[in-house]
């Protein structure tokens, strides 16, 4: 019959006469979509992991070479932060001008050379995150400056400050504080380690990692001290 759909007969569409079109973003607006895409990672995780913080019993100073020296003699201060537990500002954060804190310490009688360590103990993972391990800083050196951090040459690991950079957890010269969104408070460790002789030459040069260290100095702990700058990042 007329109209009718007989089996296998080819039964033609609808035809839609509109033009699909896709919206176009200002480059502007896609860095604003990546943003609240990337805090949205940021802010699940950091409710997951909420509890994951305070990873002290894991800091660098526990290891077995501070056996003889668990607990810290040596002032360390930050002249351009504040005290103990300042509050980093933007001018030290990842985002902002990502500088070194400031820091100075005393002399101290056997120390031969000078070991510095940055770790955030509140990062939600098993152990602290290493944020920079700096060796070989000459003795009678007892302050270091942003300055200090910039690569005397992209063939070697030596910096201007005279002393050489081991690997950080992305293998960076230095990570800035930069806390998971509305994780709370993150605290900043700046361990200041007086050795008794000079690590190996070779060592220093090969951008050992923060455990190679810590196997390196067994038996030369002198002295050590810290300094401890905080900050947190919330959800605008």
């Amino acid at each position: 019959m007329p109209g009718e759909n007989k089996p296998g007969m080819y039964m033609p569409l609808p035809v839609i006469n509109k033009t699909l079109t896709c919206r176009k973003y200002t480059s502007g607006q896609l860095q604003a979509r990546v943003y609240r895409m990337t805090a949205y990672i940021e802010l699940t995780a950091s409710w997951l992991f909420k509890t994951f913080k305070g990873r002290d019993a894991k800091a660098f100073f526990t290891t077995p070479a501070f056996a003889k020296h668990p607990e810290p003699t040596l002032s360390v201060s930050s002249p351009d932060c504040g005290p103990d537990g300042a509050t980093l500002g933007d001018k030290y954060m990842a985002g902002g001008e990502a500088q070194f804190p400031e820091l100075s310490w005393d002399s101290h009688e056997g120390v031969e050379e000078w070991l510095l360590v940055s770790e955030d103990p509140d990062a939600p993972l098993p152990t602290p995150i290493c944020h920079g391990i700096y060796m070989g800083i000459p003795s009678q050196k007892t302050s270091i400056v942003d300055s200090d951090f910039n690569l005397v040459d992209n063939a070697s690991t030596r910096l201007t400050g005279g002393f050489y950079y081991g690997a950080s957890r992305n293998g960076s010269i230095y990570i800035a504080p930069r806390p998971l969104l509305n994780h709370g408070i993150h605290r900043y460790w700046y361990e200041v380690i007086g050795l008794s002789e000079p690590m190996d030459e070779i060592f220093k040069q090969s951008k050992p990692s923060r455990d190679q260290v810590a196997q390196a100095i067994q038996g030369k702990v002198v002295v050590w001290g810290r300094w401890m700058g905080q900050c947190e990042r919330r959800w605008k």
